[in-house]
């Protein structure tokens, strides 16, 4: 087990990048099942998601597409409860089988407006494939398909995932220590 320090937070390792591989692999081969012939969009989530959906892609076997998506609902520490589109799907969603990719689903609440959004564009279907999930957490039903790990309510960094803006690029995830 490695500690790393990141600004004033000290982390230690939770999951290490092989075993999050062999996860990610289980999640891709069911998506290539269940999506054979369909030529699904994966729509992944920045910033957190990139790591994760590189990742994916490169387990996914069938034909498809990728496209990235930025949203925001925080100003300064708190969220305004208003999703706010900063980076936009330019490929045509109607007719179309969507896949988010998302780094983590805490309470869900993004999650669900993301949902609502693109439901207002026609899509054949949409899905969630969500590397992290704390259901502990969960505000609102969603039905993740996808889910490669359920973690408890531990603030994480590692593997695309920050703490102010810093750790996104270690390869394994790591929990953080309480002092």
């Amino acid at each position: 087990m490695s500690i790393v320090k990141i600004k004033d937070k000290t982390f230690k390792t939770s999951i290490p990048e092989e075993e999050i591989l062999k996860k990610v692999q289980v999640v891709a081969d069911r998506i290539n099942q269940d999506m054979d012939g369909k030529n699904p969009l994966f729509l992944a989530v920045l910033n957190g998601a990139f790591i994760f959906a590189a990742d994916l892609m490169r387990m996914v076997t069938i034909p498809s597409e990728i496209s990235f998506v930025k949203y925001a609902s925080y100003e300064g520490t708190s969220s305004t409860g208003n999703l706010k589109q900063l980076l936009g799907i330019n490929q045509e969603v109607e007719g179309r089988h969507i896949i988010i990719v998302e780094d983590i689903v805490d309470t869900g609440f993004t999650m669900q407006k993301m949902i609502d959004s693109l439901k207002e564009k026609n899509p054949a279907s949409i899905n969630v494939c969500s590397l992290l999930v704390k259901p502990g957490n969960l505000r609102v039903p969603l039905d993740i398909k996808y889910a490669v790990m359920e973690i408890p309510n531990d603030f994480i960094v590692g593997y695309g995932l920050d703490y102010d803006q810093q750790g996104r690029n270690l390869r394994d995830i790591y929990t953080i220590v309480e002092d």
